[in-house]
């Protein structure tokens, strides 16, 4: 529980990275695998503020989220 399971996995090109929650309570983090070794720990640094700040459990829009947690707001 409360784990956080991380994979690369072919995406598209616009997408970076996003985490879903299961059911039992762990983070599974997807990185697109065309990323650079720069970009692939951006982005897992990315989506563990997301799971650090409780995200997944908010009721806002995802585009205020994403901008919160790119200013490092709660």
């Amino acid at each position: 529980m409360n784990d956080v399971i991380v994979r690369l996995i072919s995406m598209p090109v616009t997408v970076r990275a996003f985490t879903v929650p299961d059911a039992q309570g762990d983070y599974n983090v997807y990185l697109n695998e065309a990323l650079s070794d720069e970009q692939l720990e951006k982005s897992l640094a990315h989506e563990r503020e997301h799971i650090r700040r409780g995200d997944f459990y908010r009721d806002l829009p995802v585009r205020v989220i994403e901008n919160l947690a790119r200013k490092g707001e709660n």
